[in-house]
């Protein structure tokens, strides 16, 4: 059957280009549903709602270029925002839902973002609220997109996302009226200043040096991505795929929400991560595709096997795992049990808009369950060796290296970061250990980089040693990964404090809640007097990994095989 897709040039086409030719070509077909809201819109209408976005963002000041970051879970207003504010030209901020206000005012501070949109918060109804009325004081004393922030002087709008008013924040029906004053002329004069080759996201991840860095992203290498990555699902127009994964990753909104619109198939997003929300969406929704991390796939398999509900789930055939490293068992029983048969595996990072390689629906099942596939179309993957840069043998480990249309434009404001992560022949340098066969099927087999993934999150142990210095009882800390089943890894602290004074697990812990997001905080503190060193003083960060893992019992985590 020849798929129905739309017609477009990756190079040539920008966001706000790609909404309008889908609208065109596919303008009754679905474009967005949401189940738990009772939203639906169809392609032509998301376009309109979209073009609402794009105008009051104008009215309010944000110009070409200018950064609006989005602090919020999977609400249909990230969605108008991701695709207003590819229209308008602003470039889009991503903000980890679970960042508080260490973490938010590091990002607003160094992304120069001019414009917050928020909700009132995910756990609590006024988390959110509480932690930018600390971080910006002067909020509550002055009038909307008029703030004056000692410690974010670029920051001048906060538009709260829900009815209440609050001090010194526009409403989103605010912007919404306020847009209407904006020409259809003026938003297409916007639309086409813009380039494909222009930055129009920023996604932060953590890095080595301790603080997070800002990936730029143009609209060719999201949009080329997102094409790819469809492609080798076969999506359609006839699908729609449920997105329980956060917005704010490139899972979400990327592979989400961006490869759905490049094939116009239809968006059933889930607000919150529940897994009995994501299986009602997949049954009533009728969906043909589902995303997930590993972590999420294991939930919803067990309310599957363990709620009295019954879940239809007959029509998935495809989908996406990533994230983390996927347990091969799971992938097992994501085919048998949920009857995905097509499900993929991608492996990426954010630095490549995410996705570098993928396995197929024509791949055998071994490949699937037991690699992340091969490259990407118009995608280039090579193996190093981390010493010398030369490419090695088939079957032999080395540095996993990619090249081609996806690799982002650099990191905001860090020259010498993005040298380091981009040769000078373009090539991305992933940090990550691979073996490929001949057939160019890779599997990764370990990190050179020093990170943690956990559930999905990558965490960088300098950033939250960083943090944790700061503690005024705290000489030294030393945060490894421990193996776990359910999310991966969690994070071990091993902490020396400094003379005559005495701390507690509990203690630390409270120090680190609602001063970074909730799945940086370690999950165990071990207070040692001394680290394992080598010879010339250097710690032995894998003999301390051995050690919680044998403390805490996760031997037998440890042997999880994935892809």
């Amino acid at each position: 059957m020849q798929l129905q897709l739309p017609k477009f040039e990756v190079d040539q086409t920008t966001m706000g280009q790609l909404l309008d030719l889908v609208a065109e070509q596919f303008g009754d077909s679905l474009a967005v549903r949401y189940h738990q809201l009772g939203i639906e819109y169809n392609y032509s209408q998301f376009k309109d709602v979209c073009n609402s976005a794009a105008k009051g963002f104008m009215a309010i000041g944000a110009e070409k270029g200018d950064k609006i970051a989005i602090w919020a879970n999977n609400v249909p207003e990230w969605l108008y925002t991701q695709f207003g504010t590819g229209k308008m030209g602003a470039i889009m901020v991503t903000v980890n839902t679970s960042y508080r206000s260490f973490d938010l005012e590091y990002l607003m501070k160094q992304s120069d973002s001019s414009t917050l949109i928020l909700i009132g918060g995910v756990r609590d109804a006024d988390e959110y609220i509480k932690v930018i009325y600390d971080v910006c004081p002067e909020l509550k004393d002055c009038e909307p997109g008029k703030l004056n922030s000692a410690k974010l002087p670029e920051l001048k709008n906060v538009v709260y996302i829900g009815k209440e008013k609050m001090p010194g924040m526009y409403n989103w029906d605010d912007i919404i009226a306020l847009g209407q004053d904006i020409s259809d002329d003026a938003l297409r004069a916007r639309q086409d200043s813009m380039d494909s080759d222009d930055v129009i996201n920023m996604q932060y991840t953590s890095g080595t040096t301790g603080f997070p860095k800002g990936v730029m992203l143009t609209h060719t290498n999201l949009i080329g991505n997102a094409k790819s990555l469809g492609e080798c699902m076969n999506l359609s127009s006839v699908d729609n795929l449920c997105i329980p994964v956060p917005f704010f990753h490139c899972f979400g909104c990327v592979l989400g929400t961006l490869t759905c619109v490049v094939s116009a198939a239809g968006m059933s997003p889930v607000v919150a991560f529940k897994p009995d929300a994501a299986l009602e969406t997949v049954a009533v929704s009728k969906c043909t595709a589902l995303h997930g991390v590993p972590t999420m796939f294991i939930a919803e398999l067990e309310e599957m096997e363990t709620s009295e509900k019954t879940y239809d789930t007959s029509l998935l055939r495809t989908g996406i795992m990533a994230g983390s490293p996927c347990p091969i068992e799971v992938m097992k029983k994501v085919v048998s049990k949920m009857g995905a048969s097509e499900m993929t595996i991608v492996y990426g990072q954010t630095e490549a808009a995410p996705g570098i390689t993928q396995t197929r629906p024509e791949d055998s099942h071994e490949l699937r369950v037991s690699t992340v596939g091969r490259a990407l179309p118009n995608v280039e993957v090579k193996i190093v060796d981390p010493a010398t840069n030369e490419e090695v043998a088939d079957g032999v480990q080395g540095e996993l290296c990619s090249s081609g249309y996806h690799v982002m434009k650099g990191y905001y404001k860090m020259p010498e970061a993005t040298a380091e992560a981009i040769d000078s022949d373009g090539w991305l340098h992933t940090g990550d250990l691979a073996i490929m066969d001949k057939n160019g099927y890779c599997k990764i087999t370990g990190r050179i980089k020093d990170m943690i993934i956990r559930g999905g999150e990558n965490i960088y142990p300098r950033e939250i040693e960083e943090f944790l210095y700061t503690h005024p009882k705290i000489k030294d800390v030393q945060v490894v990964g421990v193996p776990s089943l359910q999310y991966g890894e969690e994070l071990a602290a091993y902490i020396q404090l400094k003379p005559e004074v005495v701390s507690t697990h509990a203690e630390i812990k409270a120090f680190c809640k609602n001063k970074i997001a909730f799945h940086k905080i370690p999950a165990f503190f071990f207070f040692v007097e001394e680290y394992p060193t080598t010879a010339s003083g250097k710690i032995q960060k894998y003999k301390l990994r051995d050690m919680a893992t044998r403390k805490m019992g996760r031997e037998n985590d440890a042997k999880i095989e994935t892809a």
